[in-house]
């Protein structure tokens, strides 16, 4: 019987086409259906996921395939499908409601509510009929079509009730002055909280199930930077060994998949994300630049290998994400069993690598085996090189298999913070091919997703860009935009920055408060306009932009730009201070305004020995609260920052300025003693 299709259709997300012939009679979000949801006096179910969701999976096809369900939702509802990674304004907006009402969130996230978009109901999965303790679908949602009909104000006061806690959440009293004697003991408590939670055996923090999050290994290397503790960089070193040599990571064809669904890092959700190899390759190429440890830089050149490989778009963008499952079945192309690696490696080669990597008749993971090297105490570099030819062969049997669906989205967020590891990648390993790739990267989203040269767009697919960026696209890509200058010294990439800068300011910004709104002013009006600062799996766009605009307010002298950071810093500050482990990219923007940064500008030309030693000296160190501007004939600077044009070649050599804490050096062009006043 051939399936009728319902009105995801039309849409270019591959989270609603997944949807697209199910029973159930979806909407995408929009007026169409809250228009419908008015006219016929019907609540409004909503559901959002994304993907490469395994649980927003099993939803589909226990209840969204079913009939019974599908007719009962027909009947008495009217049926909304949101792609989360779409539009994370409505996604951010409603997931505050779940996580006020239930304590939790996640994906998928179920909500019921009003045609006018006020929910009086929210969870996340539930399964078709009430199991194990958890409510079934088709129980709460006839206990919902029973309270519309006959007790419909009693929903209307839960609704109510919502609102105000909404509200309450998105207020925040203006701290009037903070001492800096309060920021740096916020960021030693960050530290401690940290260390409070560090899990010292397998490294990472807390219990299971473990997130990676980049940016709490990125708060402690600069934080070891700034006090010079000991301790902070080796969680993070921990960290960084215990998830690399897991099955979290992908031993045979790389990348890091979402989290690990163990203390150990051994067993992952399989999905893999965009946003996640981009941040956590930054953290190996940090790690790299501060330690000098091989395995952290192959560690970073292996992640791009795999989004080069697998995750690039033939026009240059970057691909969202890689599912979990397979035919159905979750980390199915990932597992082995002694006699599949035997069958292509041979009786003794394939014994050898089973016992490398953990490949057994039990398995470690439903039977079979993920890959692993936690059991294995020698050198993960060694054992790469003794297995180099093993695991091609391997990767090349895999590659036959039926691979997990791939969402081809490219979203401008994610796709800033691949261009800003790549950037980096280029900068401290060398490797031209990962400037090119994130140049490559930029051009595509200035052609396909910057409307008319004036608003960005957030999502592009078979050739349609759509949705005005969020605060999360601009403050990303900015992110992105200046690496790639502190990678190339290319003017363009700091002048984009500072075009969309401008932008985001013009869009986001509270005029009266400070801090930037999640959606843009000329965006759809939503329930509420919220405002986030929590750094998740993704560091938060306020953070990131805070961020930015310290590093741009150094590189152009543009103090008014300090003096957003600084509105963004006391319009945030009760919220960030009660929970501070919770806002750790924040801290981040804060160690750069507390440290004794360094501003160093290069005068000379580029094609002299001396003018690349420089740079390069300034490529292999970690100074990550260090800004770099490069002057040449080449390459010039003066129009956009007009205070270079003081700066100039001492006797034809090239020359460095270094000013730190207010106060600036003699020039110098001996490179010995740059080196020395670089450390």
């Amino acid at each position: 019987m051939t399936k009728k299709a319902n009105q995801l259709i039309t849409e270019k997300s591959p989270y609603l086409l997944q949807h697209a012939y199910n029973p159930v009679d979806w909407y995408p979000w929009g007026e169409e259906a809250f228009a419908r949801a008015r006219q016929e006096d019907k609540p409004v179910f909503l559901s959002i996921g994304y993907s490469t969701c395994h649980w927003c999976h099993v939803m589909e096809r226990e209840s969204f395939e079913d009939q019974e369900v599908a007719d009962f939702l027909n009947q008495h509802f009217i049926s909304v499908k949101v792609d989360r990674e779409e539009r994370p304004d409505v996604d951010s907006i409603y997931m505050k409601v779940c996580q006020a009402l239930t304590g939790r969130g996640g994906w998928p996230l179920t909500v019921i509510m009003t045609a006018e978009m006020e929910p009086f109901f929210a969870g996340t999965y539930f399964p078709k009929e009430s199991r194990g303790g958890r409510p079934g679908l088709l129980d709460i949602l006839t206990k919902v079509q029973q309270l519309w009909d006959e007790d419909r104000e009693e929903l209307l006061d839960t609704s109510n009730q919502i609102n105000s806690l909404l509200a309450q959440i998105e207020s925040q009293e203006l701290t009037e002055s903070i001492a800096n004697e309060e920021v740096e003991d916020l960021l030693d408590q960050t530290y401690y909280q940290l260390k409070a939670d560090f899990d010292q055996r397998y490294g990472g923090f807390g219990v299971a199930p473990k997130f990676p999050t980049p940016h709490k290994l990125m708060f402690l290397l600069r934080y070891q930077q700034w006090c010079g503790e000991q301790q902070a960089l080796n969680m993070v070193e921990q960290t960084l060994e215990g998830m690399d040599r897991g099955g979290i990571y992908d031993q045979l064809g790389y990348g890091f998949s979402r989290y690990s669904t163990d203390a150990k890092w051994l067993a992952p959700h399989f999905e893999k994300m965009l946003y996640d190899n981009a941040l956590l390759a930054i953290v190996y190429l940090e790690a790299y630049q501060l330690t000098d440890r091989q395995e952290y830089a192959e560690i970073a050149r292996e992640i791009f290998t795999y989004i080069l490989r697998d995750m690039t778009d033939e026009k240059g963008g970057f691909y969202s994400a890689e599912d979990a499952d397979s035919e159905g079945v979750e980390g199915k192309f990932y597992l082995w069993t002694p006699a599949e690696v035997k069958e292509i490696l041979g009786e003794q080669l394939g014994a050898e690598f089973c016992t490398a990597y953990d490949i057994t008749e039990a398995g470690n993971f439903e039977g079979q085996s993920i890959p692993n090297l936690i059991k294995n105490d020698r050198s993960k570099l060694e054992l790469d090189e003794q297995f180099a030819e093993a695991k091609k062969k391997l990767f090349e049997e895999r590659e036959k298999r039926i691979h997990p669906h791939k969402d081809d989205k490219i979203l401008t967020s994610w796709n800033g913070l691949m261009i800003a590891a790549l950037a980096i990648g280029s900068k401290v390993l060398g490797e031209e091919e990962y400037l090119q790739a994130a140049q490559k990267a930029v051009d595509f989203i200035w052609k396909e997703l910057y409307q008319d040269q004036q608003r960005l767009l957030a999502r592009y697919r078979e050739g349609e860009a759509d949705y005005l960026a969020y605060v999360d696209d601009y403050a990303f890509l900015i992110w992105g935009l200046i690496e790639l200058y502190e990678s190339s010294f290319a003017v363009e990439y700091l002048n984009k920055a500072l075009t969309l800068n401008q932008e985001l300011l013009e869009y986001f910004w509270d005029q009266e408060s400070g801090g930037l709104y999640f959606y843009g002013s000329d965006a759809e009006e939503l329930l509420t306009r919220p405002k986030e600062i929590y750094d998740g799996a993704i560091p938060a766009g306020n953070s990131v932009a805070m961020l930015n605009f310290l590093r741009l307010a150094r590189l152009t002298g543009d103090s008014s730009l300090e003096d957003k950071a600084e509105q963004q810093l006391r319009f945030f500050w009760q919220q960030i201070a009660k929970q501070p482990t919770a806002h750790t990219y924040f801290m981040l923007a804060l160690l750069f305004r507390q440290a004794r940064g360094k501003e160093v500008v290069i005068v000379g030309d580029s094609q002299q020995q001396a003018t690349q030693q420089m740079l390069q000296l300034l490529r292999e160190e970690f100074n990550p609260f260090t800004v770099t501007l490069f002057n040449s004939e080449e390459v010039e600077l003066t129009e956009l920052i007009p205070f270079l044009e003081d700066y100039q070649q001492v006797k034809g050599q090239p020359t460095a300025y270094i000013c730190e804490d207010f106060s600036c050096q003699a020039p110098i062009t001996d490179i010995e003693k740059f080196k020395q006043a670089l450390s």
